[in-house]
């Protein structure tokens, strides 16, 4: 199929972009905003997606970096996956966000997704929210009262919604470093390498003499957001771990789930066994790593 018709617009600086979703916002006028592609443009061929105006963000080249600045990552929402993939900097101070971003599709879709686009498409079976959530991201947004900035366990509503306005852009997501001696892990299950998963956890934690500190459990791909699974979290927090241990917080955040999704890939129930598994493997490969 080929998309409906929509006005296109390439603006060629920030506050333009700003001013022009606020005229169409006043004008009545169904726009979406364009940063990569890689999730709009299918949704326009199959006219998912009949917005009437798109707003090219291609020629704002000011919000494509990767920058330490202090303890935190500084990545520009133009940035390409395949940036954040190869950067010497996320792989060294950003473990997680560099194994998520190898999981994100394949190499050639990852040449082409911006980095900001997985975070206001908001597809819950993606990696980035829940890496968000995990790493307690927060986004930097810019509308026509200036810029605010969100955490990302606020930024995410529902199934692809954001707490973005329609006359907002997201600009920059700033990513916590990992302090020395973090462990982590992000499992995922998918029918084939590339695919949305079928359901995957982040974890990261500290071990400190030989007991489980500060613990974050998210799960993904199992309801309408990535979501915290406090009820996992609370069997580590504060506990040596063993591998019986892994299993209990393993059952216990499966067991919390309110609803999983259930479709034609995995039913309700499979996804709930797989976050029991996906827990107790996160859990284990994150204490490895918090001692290494």
């Amino acid at each position: 199929m080929k998309p409906a018709p929509f006005d296109y617009y390439a603006p060629d600086t920030l506050s333009d972009v700003v001013a022009l979703l606020q005229r169409l916002e006043n004008d009545d006028i169904d726009a979406k905003v364009l940063a990569g592609g890689q999730s709009l443009l299918p949704m326009l061929s199959l006219r998912v997606a009949r917005p009437e105006a798109l707003v090219d963000l291609r020629k704002l080249a000011d919000l494509n970096y990767i920058r330490e600045e202090g303890d935190t990552l500084a990545i520009g929402a133009m940035t390409t996956k395949s940036a954040v993939e190869d950067s010497p900097l996320v792989q060294r101070r950003q473990p997680l966000l560099h194994a998520a971003t190898r999981l994100v599709g394949h190499r050639q879709i990852r040449n082409r997704g911006s980095f900001g686009g997985s975070f206001t498409q908001a597809d819950p079976a993606s990696e980035y929210p829940a890496a968000a959530i995990a790493l307690d991201m927060e986004l930097k947004v810019v509308g026509p009262d200036g810029e605010r900035r969100v955490a990302a366990q606020d930024f995410f509503i529902t199934y692809m919604t954001t707490d973005l306005d329609t006359t907002e852009v997201l600009t920059e997501i700033r990513v916590p470093a990992l302090p020395a001696g973090t462990g982590w892990s992000f499992q995922e299950i998918a029918r084939r390498h590339g695919d949305f998963a079928m359901a995957g956890v982040a974890v990261t934690l500290r071990v400190e003499n030989g007991v489980c500190r500060a613990p974050r459990i998210v799960a993904f791909g199992v309801g309408a957001t990535a979501l915290r699974l406090p009820e996992a979290e609370q069997v580590v927090d504060g506990k040596a771990l063993d591998s019986a241990l892994f299993q209990e917080a393993g059952h216990a955040g499966a067991a919390a789930l309110e609803e999983p999704s259930s479709d034609v890939h995995a039913s309700a129930d499979y996804r709930r066994q797989l976050v029991a598994v996906l827990v107790a493997r996160g859990l284990a490969e994150a204490v490895a790593r918090s001692a290494a």
